[in-house]
């Protein structure tokens, strides 16, 4: 089972990313020009979530892609959360 991340490593959260308010996601929501492109975007993140084997909470509304990382077998953030959500970030156009 993954390691819940202590406070230090907590404190890297990556860019873009906030804390949500139960403290034990990170959260980050998209907005694009239309739903063509925010359905690219979910399908870009649904490959990269494959290959970590660690799958994302999210939503999407017409342009909009709500999404939350965190380790559910684990109890909160660990290390796939924060690897994730930076690979997400990498392929972001934001």
């Amino acid at each position: 089972m993954a390691r819940l991340l202590d406070p230090a490593e907590r404190a890297q959260m990556p860019e873009g990313w906030h804390l949500g308010e139960d403290g034990k996601a990170i959260k980050r929501a998209y907005c694009f020009n239309d739903f063509t492109e925010a359905f690219a975007f979910m399908t870009r993140v649904a490959l990269l979530a494959e290959v970590a084997d660690h799958h994302p909470d999210w939503s999407n509304s017409y342009n909009r892609v709500e999404i939350s990382l965190s380790t559910h077998s684990a109890g909160g953030l660990t290390s796939k959360d924060y690897a994730l959500a930076n690979a997400i970030s990498a392929i972001s156009p934001h």
